[in-house]
């Protein structure tokens, strides 16, 4: 078995990049999740002991236990309704409810606190580090990190916070930016994202999917238009006190006449898995009538840039050297001839049935089997016999060896 490499276990957590001596994880996540259901099955597939659950809302209470030298895997704490009570309803009070848009500051305040008391467990090994997960959801550090690293990225504002409508009307203004995207600093799955046009005649069109209601905001899954400003005053308003990133509108390369990106996972430094999802809306995302594209017809219209597209994904996820997986947002421009990164997920994995790419590290592995590979775990394809274990994990080919993978292959789910 594969030895430990952090120590004696009177040490803080810190980031671990194999497999227990026992082989037994434990999942940080919400009983009961298809996170952790699907990790779990992949961990009985590999041969691995079934992983044990760490409840998030037993760590944000303080009751969770755990002993000297276990392994914890961290996902994500999203779609628990008394996880989430917990995190916002003291900020939004009587008027709590789950699709309530407001709160997120409040959010990451509480989770970013609660993982840092986890890194402080001893003798604990971490599967990720929380100071890059607290970077992660925060969306105007990530952006600051990646432009220092000379990823590319949309232009953003930067400097003070933005204060409300005025102060953002003044600001882009000054930027000479007439179509940006609005997002929540600590937001996810496109809550409280607002793509804002500003027309040559004073016209303004916020596109979005909260729906305001008697001076309240709520995650809607029908995506509306406001014009009038008063309507967008009050939007951008209610959601700048939790702390806004404003990025510049980057016109994305299309397919089959939708406009298109990449979710792009990222295991041990490589880009295993694609996702191309497109739109005819700005926002992108499948539960807001996103669909999934052809990987093979991207491939296609990037041809000789699709290996960059994929490195694009690689430097960015270098920036989280910690972190053993991310989920990068690769938005395509220049019809797929370059790219910028959109947002970088610390749990960007959760793609049901997708497998890797062919000729890659990951082939015929789903996420959750290629994080476990890249441990040491005995790679299982996902309708064969178990595979005979390896040396180790999987070794992922420098950016330009000639068995990087290009062929993306995906099932949709």
């Amino acid at each position: 078995m594969l030895t430990t490499p952090w120590g004696s276990g009177r040490a803080p957590a810190r980031a671990c990049h194999r497999l227990p001596p026992d082989g037994r994880l434990t999942v940080l996540g919400n009983p009961g999740h298809r996170r952790v259901t699907l990790f779990a099955a992949a961990a009985r597939a590999a041969g691995l002991p079934e992983p044990a659950v760490l409840p998030w809302i037993d760590l944000l209470r303080g009751t969770h236990r755990l002993s000297p030298g276990a392994v914890v895997r961290i996902d994500s704490p999203g779609e628990d309704a008394a996880v989430d009570a917990l995190l916002r309803g003291p900020v939004l009070g009587a008027d709590y409810a789950a699709t309530r848009v407001e709160g997120g500051a409040a959010w990451y305040a509480g989770v970013t606190a609660a993982l840092r008391t986890l890194a402080a467990t001893p003798g604990v090994g971490l599967l990720g580090d929380p100071e890059e997960i607290a970077v992660m959801f925060d969306k105007r550090r990530t952006h600051a990190l990646l432009s220092a690293a000379g990823v590319p990225v949309p232009r953003a504002l930067t400097g003070a916070a933005v204060a409300g409508w005025e102060d953002l009307r003044a600001r882009l203004d000054a930027a000479g930016l007439r179509r940006v995207f609005v997002k929540p600093s600590h937001g996810s799955s496109a809550s409280g994202v607002v793509a804002l046009e500003f027309g040559p005649r004073g016209q303004l069109r916020a596109t979005t999917s909260v729906k305001l209601a008697d001076g309240r905001m709520h995650n809607s899954l029908r995506v509306r238009r406001y014009q009038e400003e008063r309507q967008v005053a009050e939007l951008i308003d209610r959601l700048a006190p939790d702390g806004l990133h404003v990025e510049q509108w980057v016109p994305k390369a299309a397919q089959s006449g939708r406009s298109a990106d990449l979710r792009v996972v990222v295991v041990a430094g490589r880009a295993t898995h694609v996702v191309v999802r497109t739109s005819d809306r700005p926002m992108t995302n499948l539960h807001l009538g996103g669909t999934r594209g052809s990987p093979e017809l991207a491939r296609e219209a990037a041809g000789a840039a699709w290996p960059d597209l994929l490195e694009t994904a690689e430097r960015a996820a270098a920036c989280f050297p910690g972190s053993p997986m991310v989920g990068v947002d690769v938005l395509p421009t220049a019809a797929w001839r370059r790219a910028v990164v959109g947002e970088v997920n610390a749990f960007g994995d959760l793609l049901p049935r997708l497998t890797g790419l062919p000729d890659g590290p990951a082939e015929g592995l789903d996420t959750y089997a290629a994080q476990l590979a890249a441990l040491g775990a005995a790679p299982v394809a996902p309708s064969g016999p178990v595979a005979p274990a390896g040396p180790g994990p999987f070794h992922l080919a420098p950016p330009n060896h000639p068995n990087r993978p290009n062929h993306p292959r995906t099932e949709q789910s």
